[in-house]
């Protein structure tokens, strides 16, 4: 029950299912692996080959697809591992290191989504002026703007827990480390990760909801000027794709702090449940979603 320097944590294990686990690993959390290698790969590849789609969306789109990947493979191997071998330690370095891949990717695909949403109202609102402003100079500048973004807000995330001492309890709510899970198990006051950590979420993930929110109101004004319902849907419907992405992203974003907030009196399966939905749900969905709406994606995958 004593502190030291360099403690380990336990990745949470599913309840009642330890036999299972293998068969677990393999059917839901491994399909759901290969799916979205599979997804994002196949659109990275169909955008390279396709020079139809080098233009400012499906160039966000492959940064989507990059950051799903990373995303994906910084957690899923090592609960494979877990699953598969039964090694459910995972050092405070490694945790650390997880956690800020995990919050720095989810922040940086956030301001991608916010890019991408700029890019649909400057094509809708401002057409003539579309490719004069996001030139791929301009999209390669956003690109690295949103990872420079992501690494300033969340590297003092883990820096914050570095000086903390960890007694009693090391068993983590998910399958993977997340701040708020590993801030919990501090036994000295969390109060400036707790400041520090809502405040990197609100500026961060927060505001770039507001905006896009802002942007869509701004192109539905737009849409509803044009005379013909014909031609309203038309143009609509270039955006239906990535308001499904960014519903993919915040609302499993949304249900995970929900969980995390209230949700103590859950059920510890609800818990890992709900961070696998988080990490996965986008990499798998993000690839259907554009392959189904986009006809030179689809025929290039083909």
């Amino acid at each position: 029950n004593s502190s030291d320097l360099s403690p380990s944590f336990v990745l949470a294990s599913p309840p009642g299912l330890e036999a299972a686990q293998a068969w677990m690993a393999w059917i839901p959390l491994c399909s759901a692996y290969a799916l979205a290698l599979a997804g994002n790969c196949a659109v990275l590849l169909a955008v390279r080959l396709e020079p139809g789609l080098h233009v400012p969306m499906y160039l966000f789109l492959c940064m989507l697809a990059a950051i799903d990947l990373a995303l994906a493979t910084a957690t899923v191997p090592r609960t494979l591992c877990f699953y598969w071998f039964g090694s459910r330690e995972i050092g405070f370095g490694a945790c650390l290191l997880q956690m800020f891949l995990i919050h720095t990717l989810s922040a940086v695909e956030s301001s991608v989504l916010l890019a991408m949403a700029v890019d649909r109202y400057v094509a809708i609102c401002h057409p003539l002026r579309h490719a004069a402003v996001l030139t791929n100079r301009a999209v390669a500048g956003m690109g690295l703007l949103a990872a420079a973004r992501g690494v300033l807000f969340f590297l003092p995330l883990p820096l914050l827990l570095l000086p903390l001492p960890f007694c009693g309890s090391r068993e983590l709510s998910h399958s993977f480390c997340l701040h708020q899970d590993v801030m919990n198990l501090a036994c000295a006051s969390t109060t400036p990760s707790v400041v520090y950590g809502l405040t990197a979420i609100l500026l961060v993930m927060g505001l770039d909801a507001v905006l896009i929110c802002l942007s869509y109101v701004l192109i539905l004004k737009a849409v509803l000027r044009l005379a013909a319902w014909r031609e309203r849907l038309k143009v609509f419907s270039t955006c239906v794709a990535h308001i499904c992405v960014v519903l993919a992203f915040y609302v499993p974003l949304i249900g995970l702090s929900v969980v995390h907030r209230f949700g103590k009196d859950l059920a510890p399966l609800v818990h890992v449940i709900m961070g696998n939905i988080y990490i996965l749900v986008p990499a798998v969905l993000n690839p259907i979603i554009y392959g189904v709406r986009t006809k030179q994606i689809r025929r290039r995958i083909l």
